[in-house]
């Protein structure tokens, strides 16, 4: 591993990459010119080129550094003579259809038929067949330090957004295109976004961030104070490039605490002033939270949000959904008076598990103002979760450090039909005999009426094939959801304000909701033996829908519930936990959870169902 200076308190460490680009169906060389025929397929059972298109392969992006960046541009023959608007999906995966990462890696395609992508899309992003053929341009990029594109390869950051900046006034001053671009694109793609719209690019006209992270530090590489690094190491491990990649896990355990490294990869989304159509899902076990927080945090006055209840590769190619998206770039990159400004502000969603979900229903704000959060707490002496407060003290312990040592829960059954939106929080009592910290993990589940764990199909079962039954679908976060979860060290248990420019306390809790937690991570707090320390957990979006005699369940073990994306990731977990932790409530120790909840006799009170 090498060190490299970079403007930070702490020296960036980098790993050499693998310098031959991987999986690769066309060869890199000089920029050249193609002509896509009308028709034109890249294999049997592939999304054709309905139009003529023009393929301007290998061509060299310059950035403010001297870097140059290669990417390819799908635009319409026509926009020779007629410039078009132009959409960059911002990644280093892998520029046309190449890279580790496709659809065919995983089981049936998560629901993607082959015949609905061409197979030239950049891994989570638009397909030029598709979109040329609506009369946009598709540029495709190699981030920097990725596949034959110079420099080292870096993950989010300030380095990103300036990359972006550079490459949208790039394409704008090309003679093909109306000096009108838009972003969009799932996961990094998403992510990207923020960074590169916080730079505030002129000619950036619109953005659509279909699911991304919005503190890579508080919501994945080390949520909570927990460092959990094995999903990027693995992922990180499939990128290519000619140089050195930025060595995230590396960082973490070395710099556990919040610096200034950290706070880079922070995008300042109060900076964002771009018009955005974003989405987010509860199927990510990365996204949910960086969605929203995008979303609200924002200064995009015209801005737009919709909740779906399927994985994002699989709502990402949706013909319905693609239609929706093109209502909204033609309104702001063609001037189009489409109605799309009458589009709800939010469209949320509620997951039924073993019922019909809720989908897409209109909100002027999220959660919506129906919604109301309630107090329950917690009763170690009988498991459950109540309006009253337990009288006496009690307590429950688990053993943290042994995986199948499934911790304590509580329980709560609904005498109603309830519908559950939003962020909760729980703050709880705890104590170790054992150890100076605690790694606590919490997950909110569903259960029937007879008590049975549910979790949600996030790829329907009518999009896969005929015979596909619920025992064959895989047992990672892609196709099941569990449920809200959180986590939190002890010893990064300290709580203050999230301080953003021109935005008050008064407002940011109007927007973020009283259940949201922020923890500065800048100092740890060790614990003394059976030291009782309160803990505030937020627990990331939720929406649930309850029948009348089902009921949630709140877990807390010693390590993480919420299930992997890959195979390969389990086994590189690590639990730092040592020893036994105790859950403590009643008397003095108020332990509680506060969830936001309506409840009606009603049943039909529902719009359009999955």
């Amino acid at each position: 591993m090498a060190q490299t200076a970079q403007p930070f308190s702490v020296p960036v460490i980098f790993t050499e990459l693998d310098h031959e680009p991987k999986n690769t169906w066309t060869d890199y060389g000089p920029p050249e010119k193609r002509t896509i025929a009308k028709g034109w397929v890249k294999e049997e059972g592939r999304k054709a080129f309905t139009v003529d298109t023009v393929w301007e392969k290998d061509i060299r992006i310059p950035l403010r550094d001297g870097v140059e960046l290669l990417a390819d541009v799908f635009r319409p023959l026509t926009s020779d003579d007629k410039p078009v608007p132009a959409i960059m999906p911002w990644s280093h995966y892998g520029k046309t259809g190449t890279g580790i990462q496709q659809l065919d890696m995983f089981p049936w395609r998560v629901g993607v038929p082959r015949s609905e992508t061409s197979g030239l899309e950049k891994w989570e992003a638009p397909d030029p067949a598709e979109w040329v053929a609506r009369g946009y341009a598709v540029v495709n990029i190699d981030a920097r330090g990725a596949f034959k594109s110079g420099g080292d390869l870096y993950v989010y950051g300030t380095q990103e957004g300036r990359d972006g900046y550079d490459c949208i006034e790039w394409i704008a001053q090309q003679a093909w295109c109306n000096e009108r671009v838009a972003m969009a694109g799932n996961s990094w793609l998403g992510t990207t976004q923020w960074f590169i719209a916080a730079e505030q690019p002129p000619h950036l006209a619109c953005m659509a961030p279909w699911e991304g992270l919005g503190d890579y530090y508080r919501e994945s590489i080390c949520r909570g104070g927990i460092p959990d690094h094995a999903f990027w190491d693995l992922l990180m491990n499939w990128t290519c490039g000619p140089g050195n990649r930025e060595d995230a896990g590396a960082m973490v355990e070395k710099y556990g605490t919040w610096n200034d490294y950290w706070e880079d990869k922070k995008p300042k989304l109060r900076n964002i002033v771009t018009p955005m159509y974003a989405t987010a899902s509860f199927s990510t076990r990365l996204h949910t939270e960086g969605s929203l927080r995008g979303f609200q945090l924002s200064r995009s006055s015209e801005k737009w949000l919709r909740w779906i209840v399927t994985q994002e590769w699989h709502d990402l190619y949706r013909p319905e959904n693609v239609d929706d998206l093109q209502r909204f770039f033609d309104k702001y990159m063609l001037d189009k008076d489409n109605g799309w400004e009458q589009t709800p502000r939010v469209r949320y969603s509620l997951l039924g598990y073993n019922r019909p979900s809720i989908v897409h229903m209109p909100a002027d704000q999220y959660p919506p103002a129906k919604f109301r959060y309630e107090t329950l707490f917690l009763d170690a002496a009988s498991g459950t979760l109540g309006h009253s407060k337990p009288p006496t003290e009690s307590v429950v312990e688990y053993q943290a450090d042994l995986p199948s040592e499934n911790g304590c829960s509580f329980t709560y059954t609904f005498k109603e039909y309830t519908e559950l939106c939003g962020i909760s929080k729980a703050r709880v009592y705890m104590s170790t005999p054992d150890h100076d910290d605690m790694d606590v993990y919490v997950v909110l589940r569903k259960l029937d009426r007879n008590g049975r764990e549910l979790w949600h199909k996030n790829i329907p079962m009518e999009d896969l094939p005929e015979g596909t039954t619920v025992e064959d679908i895989p047992n990672h976060n892609v196709w099941r959801y569990i449920g809200p979860n959180g986590r939190l060290r002890a010893s990064h248990r300290a709580v203050t304000y999230e301080s953003l420019e021109d935005l008050g306390p008064d407002e940011y809790n109007k927007l973020m909701g009283p259940a949201y937690v922020y923890h500065p991570h800048t100092a740890t707090q060790p614990l003394r033996r059976d030291q009782i320390v309160e803990l505030d957990i937020s627990l990331w979006p939720g929406g649930i829908i309850f029948d009348a005699g089902e009921s949630m369940r709140l877990e807390f073990a010693g390590q993480g519930q919420v299930l992997q994306d890959f195979d390969g990731v389990n086994e590189h977990l690590v639990n730092y936990n040592v020893g036994r932790h105790r859950l403590h409530t009643g008397g003095g120790y108020e332990s509680q959870f506060l969830v936001n909840l309506w409840r009606s006799g009603q049943k039909d009170n529902i719009a359009e169902r999955a």
